[in-house]
């Protein structure tokens, strides 16, 4: 019992810390590639560090069996960190967030065409709603005022998306587990990441700052290696609807900081709309873990 606690524990930490992450790019004067680039590299860094230090090995001849799938996901994984850092910088932390939060809802509505999953009038339901969510956010409100929001909220659907396909990609790795497939997901990223960089914006670290330095090591190291391990080891430790309940913590926090500490506006209607994203979308894993 005080193992598990420890868990949820562990696990909360870590839904804390993803919460800020908006907080902190915000400061980091580089692309989103780079950005993208920089926190995969210094992630894999830290996990290999990691590894090393418990003893943990990599099954090679695992890998050799779903070597494709790993590049897939990765590659996916790191275009997903492009779209949501631009969403960031094209509207709120608020409704970027809210809208990267779509991606359960996607993977919801694919999985029956993958996997032959019947839907449950509950899913159908949580998935209305959740779209109803979408569509207050997107449509109403403050949304157009600046000519960016739009965007913002296009770039953090289109995050959603490759988060879903992350998240089904992996539903197909069946022998590589835990922090082993995510430091792999992280150097398959670094694959796709580099020509893109080099390609685009190239390296342009000279124009950070003191803050840019500490924000992105902080990205780098803590948002992605250290938590990473924590939200890995913890998930091992809890059941799915504990661990689905726990992850709300993340967008929460995201909100918070959003409205309360940058002073991001925020209408009632989105509000309504992130309450129903939450809200439905946290309904329908419970109901599918039940």
């Amino acid at each position: 019992m005080k193992f598990k606690m420890n868990a949820k524990m562990m696990l909360s930490v870590s839904m804390i810390i993803f919460g800020t992450l908006g907080l902190f790019t915000r400061n980091i004067a580089v692309s989103s590639g780079e950005l993208a680039l920089y926190r995969a590299v210094l992630a894999a860094i830290l996990i290999t560090v990691y590894l090393l230090i418990k003893g943990q090995k990599i099954d090679f001849k695992a890998i050799k069996k779903e070597l494709l799938l790993l590049l897939l996901s990765g590659m996916a994984m790191g275009i997903n960190w492009i779209l949501l850092f631009e969403a960031y910088k094209y509207t709120t932390i608020s409704v970027a967030t809210l809208s990267y939060y779509f991606a359960p809802v996607i993977v919801t509505i694919v999985c029956p065409v993958l996997f032959r999953e019947k839907l449950s009038k509950i899913q159908i339901l949580c998935f209305v709603m959740s779209t109803v969510g979408l569509i207050l956010i997107t449509g109403i409100g403050n949304v157009g005022e600046s000519g960016t929001d739009l965007i913002g909220i296009l770039f953090g659907l289109g995050a959603a998306t490759f988060y879903a396909t992350v998240i089904l990609l992996n539903k197909f790795i069946k022998n590589v587990e835990g922090i082993h497939r995510t430091l792999l997901q992280f150097l398959a990223a670094i694959l796709i990441l580099v020509p893109y960089v080099m390609c685009s914006s190239g390296c342009t670290l000279e124009k950070l700052d003191k803050t840019g330095w500490i924000c992105l090591l902080v990205v780098g190291l803590v948002h992605t290696g250290i938590t990473y391990c924590m939200y890995f080891s913890a998930l091992k430790e809890l059941k799915g609807q504990e661990a689905a309940i726990l992850s709300y913590i993340d967008p929460l926090v995201a909100v918070l900081i959003s409205v309360l500490i940058l002073g991001e506006s925020m209408t009632i209607v989105q509000m309504i709309g992130g309450v129903f994203i939450l809200g439905f979308t946290l309904w329908n894993e419970m109901s599918a873990e039940k």
